[in-house]
């Protein structure tokens, strides 16, 4: 029984997530969701009692799999900086290229939701962007990175930056720019003293 539950919940997340990608938070009713999972309203309310406990959910499952995706994606790159930040680009500049590619799904959240600041999607997209930019940093650390918080910081402010402007313009010229702007950023960098 607990199988078939478990089953059923997958299904219904599955379906918030594709049509919440697809036509946003607010323009996606409970009827829609539960017509994609195939179950009827009735059965969704019974795993999930609110719209938002259903993106609270979705969100958490989503995180688990865009961190591990992340992870894995910084992980092939061995102990180079350079090629780490090579790779984060070149794989942005492949997932945008996907057919009706709708950039980040937290992203896209927080920007909808941006007059509710308490509201939980918020929270949790604020966590994930937090948890994407602390792996980064401590990659950067192994790697013996002298300022690896800050650049870190920068380096996903350039992945979020290129995200939106490739979603803006449709041009995954954006990714190749933005690399170079990362690896400008690994650069040693003068660190002299005094007023100047």
């Amino acid at each position: 029984m607990a199988r078939s539950a478990d089953a059923t919940r997958t299904k219904i997340l599955a379906s918030a997530y594709s049509l919440m990608r697809r036509r946003g938070f607010a323009r996606t009713k409970m009827n829609d969701i539960a017509a994609g999972a195939a179950l009827t309203k009735r059965t969704l309310y019974q795993h999930f009692d609110s719209k938002d406990a259903l993106l609270a959910a979705m969100l958490e499952m989503q995180h688990e799999l865009a961190m591990a995706a992340f992870v894995g994606m910084i992980d092939r790159s061995k102990r180079d900086s350079e090629q780490l930040v090579e790779t984060l680009f070149a794989d942005l500049a492949a997932w945008s290229a996907a057919k009706h590619w709708e950039g980040s799904g937290f992203t896209r959240l927080a920007v909808e939701l941006a007059d509710l600041p308490g509201h939980p999607a918020r929270r949790m997209a604020r966590q994930h962007k937090a948890a994407l930019e602390r792996h980064l940093s401590e990659r950067l650390e192994d790697n013996e990175v002298p300022e690896a918080v800050t650049d870190a910081r920068e380096i996903l402010l350039l992945l979020e930056g290129n995200i939106v402007l490739i979603l803006i313009h449709g041009d995954r010229y954006y990714a190749g720019a933005a690399a170079r702007a990362a690896l400008w950023l690994l650069q040693p960098r003068n660190h002299t003293g005094g007023d100047g």
